[in-house]
């Protein structure tokens, strides 16, 4: 058995028989206009490339004066000339933060790095057998500059199991809740039943054969309660573990929703049943910080009481999700889908085409974010 096998290090030293290859927005006339003018609300192909090959890295960064632009330009993907895309998000969801925000974070796949988040990295290898098609829809009202590198590989061949890379942008605005009237706060943040996974909100629902990588999840929190004076902010474990007076009645946490991923028409309780929104993201006991790792992350951590908006991610790098029919990624809005909040999420996967074409993306004035 080879020593280097599983090891992305130190498979560097292996010499593989392909050609490294570029596209970018350089000045074709030796000059320094490194970026495309995109007229407003134009789509322009950023690479076509014919052949067998990978794309392993793109970088971008974009300059435009209309607020939430970030949501307003849409990232879309072909491979092998399929009539569907296999990617279309919004460009700042897909790069990993939602809201039409950036933020510096690292995670493996996907960064936003300085200055302040304004550079997009994206290393998610995207094979493909004939063609690779990568275009770019400016919504925005204005001029939109773009500076954008892609790097890739051309093969003579790429084996016949090498899943296609996607990428689907979903939003509920806001989720279906209850309200609280006359319910005591505690109740109804933490009480009720959910023995179906029927209201759950969905991230992914694909058919064919693959594996399911990851997300981000936004969420807008939409209720407002003072968090009480007395108490201090974030909140600790061992504030939570002595629940304070008045503590549980001002919570305006916006997770205890379990994660349910239904592989293969599963019924419920699918195998893969979580525990709650931190739990999923692999964080713990209501957390109101940012943090960034190789696969999970809290880019957006909330303000005071977890208000305002949150952005976070997961990767199933080291832990795909395999189906071989379908595939239903879901999660809870709160516990047992109690709460109403303004939810949105970018899925990864790969699967072998065809795939099932994705409902129609929400137009522009669906995608903007709330105001703070």
């Amino acid at each position: 058995m080879s020593l280097f096998k599983g090891s992305p290090l130190g498979d560097l030293a292996r010499i593989r028989r392909v050609r490294t290859r570029r596209i970018s927005s350089y000045d074709r006339t030796g000059g320094n206009d490194d970026r495309l003018h995109i007229v407003a609300g134009t789509t322009v192909v950023l690479a076509d490339i014919r052949g067998a090959g990978c794309i392993n890295h793109i970088w971008c960064t974009m300059v435009c004066e209309q607020p939430d632009f970030l949501r307003r330009v849409v990232l879309r993907m072909r491979w092998d000339n399929e009539q569907n895309y296999s990617v279309e998000v919004p460009i700042g969801d897909f790069f990993g933060v939602g809201h039409a925000q950036t933020t510096d974070f690292v995670s493996l796949p996907l960064q936003m790095s300085p200055a302040n988040g304004r550079a997009f990295n994206c290393f998610f290898p995207m094979p493909f057998a004939e063609r690779a098609l990568i275009e770019l829809t400016s919504e925005c009202e204005v001029e939109l500059l773009f500076y954008y590198y892609i790097d890739y590989e051309l093969h003579n061949r790429i084996d016949p199991d090498l899943g296609r890379f996607h990428a689907q942008w979903r939003r509920q605005n806001p989720t279906d809740g209850i309200p609280d009237t006359g319910m005591p706060n505690s109740e109804w943040s933490f009480g009720g039943n959910n023995a179906d996974g029927a209201g759950n909100y969905v991230i992914l629902e694909a058919e064919g054969t693959g594996h399911y990588v990851g997300c981000n999840l936004n969420i807008h929190n939409l209720r407002y309660r003072d968090w009480p004076s007395h108490l201090e902010w974030p909140v600790t474990p061992d504030q939570l573990q002595a629940a304070p007076p008045g503590m549980f009645e001002a919570f305006n946490w916006y997770g205890e929703g379990d994660d349910m991923i239904f592989v293969d028409g599963e019924s419920w309780p699918p195998a893969l049943h979580g525990t709650g929104t931190e739990d999923y993201f692999n964080t713990a006991w209501c957390p109101a910080v940012p943090y960034s790792a190789p696969y999970h992350g809290i880019t957006l951590p909330g303000g005071p009481n977890w208000s305002g908006k949150i952005s976070l991610y997961r990767f199933h790098i080291e832990d795909p999700v395999c189906f071989q029919k379908s595939i239903r990624v879901t999660i809870e809005h709160g516990h047992a889908n109690r709460r109403s909040d303004d939810y949105s999420s970018t899925a990864y996967w790969y699967q072998l085409e065809p795939h099932k074409p994705f409902p129609p993306l929400p137009p522009v004035e669906a995608r903007l974010p709330r105001p703070d």
